[in-house]
C-alpha cells in the first residue's frame, strides 16, 4: 500500500502565519525522503508559498510533496520544476459579493465592526473567503488572546449561517472563519488527496492540533482517517522523527 503523511499547517508545521524554521523544514525534507507528505489548510497559494514551500531545502524531494491550500479546493504540485495549480474550485463574483455584504453586517450585529486590526480582514482567496479577526498580520500575541473561547467568532458564525445556507462556514485558526461551498471541510479535503494521489484513506496518518469536536482538524478523524493530536510544533517535530525511523525500518 501507498502511503501519505497529512499535516495541518498553522499550529502544527509552524507558528501562526509564520514560516517553517529552519529545523522543521529540514525534518520534513527527511521525512520526503521516504514517503510522500501534504499540508492542508485554510490559507491560499501565497501564504503556502512563504510558509512551506520557500522554506524547503534545495535537495528536499518536492514532487512527493502535495499541497493543498483554502482547506483542499486547491492542490498545487512541483511539476517541470516548478509549483503548478492542478485544480482550483472558485466562487464566482456574485457569490463573493454576496459574502463580503453578509460578513459587514454579522460584524456589525455583533459590535466588532469598528475593532483595531492588522491588513487585510476578510480576504478573497478564490475558492475560500477567509475572515479574519484582526487582520492577516496582526502580532501573533493579539491574535491568542482575541477569541480564546471562540465565542466572538461562534456569534459571527451562527449570523453567517442564517443568511448563507448553501455554504460552509467553519471555525479556523486562532481568529479566521472560512467560507466555502457546502460541505468542505478538511474531511472534504482530504477524500480529494485520496482521489487525486491515488492513496486510501486507510493509508493516510494526519498530524493537526485541533482534533478535537468543533476544531478545524476534528473532520479527519470523522471520516476515519488515522490522526495524531499534537500540542504545538515541538511536539510535531518529535512525532515525525519518530515516524521517519519506523519507515526506515
Amino acid at each position: 500500500m501507498n502511503w501519505l503523511i497529512v499535516f495541518d499547517l498553522d499550529g502544527t508545521l509552524a507558528e501562526s502565519k509564520r514560516p517553517l524554521s529552519a529545523d522543521m523544514a529540514a525534518t520534513l525534507a527527511r521525512l520526503l525522503a521516504v514517503v510522500d507528505v501534504a499540508v492542508i489548510s485554510g490559507g491560499d497559494w501565497p501564504q503556502f508559498d512563504r510558509q512551506v514551500a520557500s522554506r524547503l531545502p534545495i535537495d528536499a524531494a518536492r514532487e512527493r510533496l502535495w499541497l493543498m491550500p483554502t482547506t483542499g479546493t486547491k492542490l498545487y504540485r512541483f511539476v517541470d520544476g516548478a509549483w503548478r495549480a492542478i485544480y482550483a474550485e472558485l466562487f464566482d463574483d456574485a457569490e463573493k459579493a454576496s459574502i463580503r455584504v453578509t460578513f459587514d453586517r454579522a460584524l456589525s450585529e455583533a459590535g466588532l465592526a469598528d475593532e483595531r486590526f492588522w491588513g487585510e480582514r476578510i480576504e478573497d482567496r478564490g475558492s475560500q473567503i477567509t475572515f479574519s479577526g484582526l487582520g492577516q498580520d496582526a502580532p501573533l500575541e493579539a491574535k491568542e488572546g482575541w477569541d480564546r473561547d471562540r465565542a466572538k467568532r461562534t456569534a459571527i458564525q451562527k449570523t453567517l449561517r442564517a443568511a448563507l445556507p448553501g455554504l460552509s462556514i467553519n471555525l479556523g485558526g486562532t481568529t479566521s472563519i472560512d467560507v466555502t461551498r457546502a460541505g468542505v471541510d478538511k474531511g472534504y479535503g482530504l477524500k480529494r488527496l485520496s482521489k487525486e494521489s491515488g492513496v486510501p484513506l486507510a493509508g493516510m496518518l494526519f498530524l493537526g492540533d485541533a482534533i478535537y469536536p468543533g476544531g478545524n482538524d476534528y473532520p479527519a478523524a470523522e471520516i476515519g482517517v488515522d490522526t495524531v493530536k499534537v500540542r504545538d510544533v515541538a511536539e510535531t517535530a518529535a512525532v515525525v522523527s519518530a515516524i521517519i525511523a519506523c519507515l526506515k525500518r
